[in-house]
């Protein structure tokens, strides 16, 4: 009987979420050969190959992908029985959950408060405001719109922002305006719902061209490759910002206007436990309109942030 760990399922959503062995390994917290390893193990355990993988790009099998929502469920459930032992043991931490962005003071500013699990899945902003509605966890960290949080029962408070810039190929790292970038829209929508629909907003509003991609190159080295492809600068989604770019690549600030994405705590509108809004206060207070009030930025016209 093929025996399955929990530890390989989540290895194997880490892969699956980032298409990029590399990303899952930092995100993991292990070694890349050491995932590599797991994932060749869960493979051979299940007998179906979960990825295809050469030296440039990762996808998923139609195995894998048949398999991923059938895994991610069993993780969630993993994490309620950790939940409901918790409760039953009387100590019961506060969930967190994000993206790919968290403050870098987090424990400083919550550690006083109240005790912060920052929960392991990591997942997209969508998943996550989900996940906070049905109970799954208490905070995330994520993109939402206004309408997200009518439609789940949710408030937010602003966290974070990020200007967003575009990656180019050739000479010159000057200011690009928004309606000569690229925007890439994934078919995936599972994975980048959230920013598809940023996406297709900022070329709405600005001119930008949409192309659409089924390879998960939004971010990773597919990314690098629509740019290389591409005439035109390409705009980096918030999870590729800080991504170190290959030498043949320049960032290029994008302005007129200057895009920017938010970056909200979400709680349930009916949240009442004072360790869970002590966490709020904590890492909210003090935040101000982090320049997203200036007449020169752009945001989507449902961001909660936008005046």
């Amino acid at each position: 009987m093929t025996r399955v760990e929990l530890r390989q399922l989540r290895y194997f959503v880490a892969v699956a979420e980032e298409l990029n062995f590399g990303r899952a390994a930092e995100r993991l917290l292990i070694a890349g050969p050491s995932l590599s390893q797991q994932i060749k193990a869960l493979e051979r355990d299940l007998g179906v190959r979960l990825f295809d993988r050469d030296r440039r790009s990762v996808s998923l099998t139609p195995a894998g992908a048949d398999l991923l929502p059938m895994s991610r469920a069993l993780l969630e459930q993993a994490e309620g029985l950790r939940r409901r032992a918790r409760r039953l043991s009387g100590a019961d931490p506060v969930r967190l959950g994000y993206v790919n962005w968290l403050p870098a003071d987090l424990a400083a500013r919550t550690s006083a408060v109240a005790q912060v699990d920052v929960d392991a899945w990591v997942a997209p902003s969508h998943t996550q405001a989900a996940r906070v509605a049905d109970g799954g966890l208490d905070l995330a960290v994520c993109w939402v719109r206004t309408e997200d949080l009518g439609r789940l029962g949710l408030s937010a408070r602003l966290l974070g922002a990020d200007r967003l810039h575009a990656v180019a190929s050739g000479p010159g790292a000057g200011e690009v305006a928004a309606r000569d970038t690229v925007v890439l829209v994934d078919d995936d929508v599972t994975s980048w719902a959230s920013w598809n629909a940023y996406a297709e907003e900022l070329a709405r509003a600005t001119g930008a061209r949409v192309e659409r991609v089924r390879d998960g190159g939004i971010t990773g080295p597919a990314f690098f490759d629509h740019v290389r492809r591409s005439g035109r600068p390409v705009v980096n989604s918030p999870k590729g910002q800080t991504v170190p770019l290959p030498a043949d690549l320049v960032r290029r600030p994008v302005v007129a206007p200057r895009a920017h994405w938010t970056w909200s705590l979400v709680r349930r509108r009916e949240e009442d436990r004072e360790a869970v809004l002590a966490v709020v206060d904590a890492l909210c207070d003090g935040v101000d309109d982090l320049g997203l009030h200036a007449p020169d930025v752009w945001l989507p016209e449902g961001d909660p942030h936008r005046i």
